[in-house]
């Protein structure tokens, strides 16, 4: 079955480069100008990534990636890649903050936009041979099924990374994990960012754990990185 990628690009050129070269990788893609139409096929086909340029005739591609993520929908959401012309740190930080799981810049080369999107695709998938779920008090992960529960209340609109880090901080058992070693159980060598990346991904997964009742179960350990806290043991 081929993975199906959505291209949100209102430059014809651009969005027709993108659509060859993941139909040339063996992806099914649909490519649209405008983030009405984009919002409407996410809802209808489901993509599994969605490619987003940040500049819209109808909107900011920001605003998008939004109203993506607020969905609601307690299944894992498609990978989010913004495409963007700025190379700017506080664009890619933005872009971040609103819940993207990666971000590329033009001009790219064709090889490292099909990997960025296989290293998305990758992290929604459960890993060969994954644990069974586990639990710790209240809150469990289902890495079979990619999900998280609070009690019997699924934690909603988990990006596929929130989750893999969520998961590995769970695998830690209650040990600190850096942010290095953070990107190497979830990014490995897919890795193009820089170490604050971890901590903007932190910030989501307690919003959303906080919502669906979890408390503040991810701690900060002042210089070194992360873990799950002791009171949810």
């Amino acid at each position: 079955m081929h993975e199906r990628v959505l291209v949100v690009e209102d430059d014809s050129p651009i969005r027709e480069l993108l659509s060859f070269h993941l139909e040339r990788a063996g992806m099914a893609v649909r490519a649209l100008p405008t983030a009405r139409e984009a919002m409407e096929t996410v809802r209808s086909w489901r993509p599994e990534v969605v490619l987003l340029d940040l500049m819209l005739p109808d909107g900011s591609g920001l605003d998008l990636c939004r109203q993506i993520r607020e969905s609601g929908d307690p299944a894992p959401l498609p990978g989010l890649i913004m495409v963007t012309a700025l190379n700017e740190e506080s664009d890619r930080v933005v872009g971040l903050e609103m819940g993207a799981d990666d971000y590329i810049t033009k001009p790219f080369s064709p090889r490292e936009l099909v990997a960025r999107v296989r290293a998305v695709l990758r992290r929604r998938q459960p890993e060969p041979g994954a644990a069974p779920a586990r639990r710790i008090g209240q809150l469990s992960v289902d890495p079979e099924r990619l999900r998280v529960m609070v009690g019997e209340r699924p934690v909603e609109a988990l990006t596929p990374t929130e989750f893999r880090i969520l998961a590995a901080l769970f695998d830690a058992g209650g040990r600190v994990l850096s942010r290095q070693q953070l990107i190497d159980r979830v990014w490995g060598t897919d890795f193009y960012g820089d170490l604050r990346t971890v901590d903007v991904h932190i910030r989501h997964i307690r919003e959303k754990l906080g919502k669906s009742g979890a408390g503040d179960v991810v701690e900060t350990v002042r210089g070194f990185g992360y873990r799950l806290g002791a009171e949810v043991g």
